[in-house]
């Protein structure tokens, strides 16, 4: 597994929801499909699925927000109903692996940025994209917030 440290910019269309973050890893992937329905709405998108998640503050948070959407390439003005346009340049730490594994990737890169020193923005939004390879497991992308 390889970490890194990128400063990066999102430049997103998507559509928000919430619910508990113990059932995430269902509702998200079906609330995706919903957007992924209406990718042609989108101007200007990459074809890169991304989701925008909001970090688990302590064990009493169980409820969270997220947003899952498209990259699109530039700022957009007008967006389709019921999506909101969202732009984010953090500094991050991050990971990439197989999206079956992703539970283990976000420990193991939890367990290096603390390594290396770096303080998680509990703030900013963790972000995943996800990338299809042919013929094998889709991979993910993960970026956590830190601090500058």
């Amino acid at each position: 597994m390889e970490f890194e440290k990128v400063n990066k910019t999102f430049k997103v269309v998507g559509m928000k929801n919430s619910g508990a973050f113990n059932n995430f890893g269902n509702e998200v992937p079906a609330f995706a499909q919903k957007l992924l329905n209406r990718s042609d709405e989108i101007q200007h998108h990459t074809g890169t699925e991304i989701a925008l998640f909001e970090p688990k503050s302590d064990m009493n948070h169980l409820e969270g927000h997220y947003f899952v959407g498209l990259i699109v390439q530039d700022s957009i003005a007008e967006v389709p109903s019921g999506m909101e346009y969202i732009e984010t340049t953090k500094d991050y730490v991050a990971t990439r692996g197989k999206v079956t594994r992703v539970d283990e990737l976000h420990q193991h890169l939890l367990q290096w940025a603390g390594e290396q020193g770096y303080k998680r923005d509990l703030e900013s939004y963790i972000v995943e994209t996800y990338h299809p390879i042919e013929g094998e497991d889709e991979e993910v992308m993960i970026y956590l917030p830190i601090h500058s």
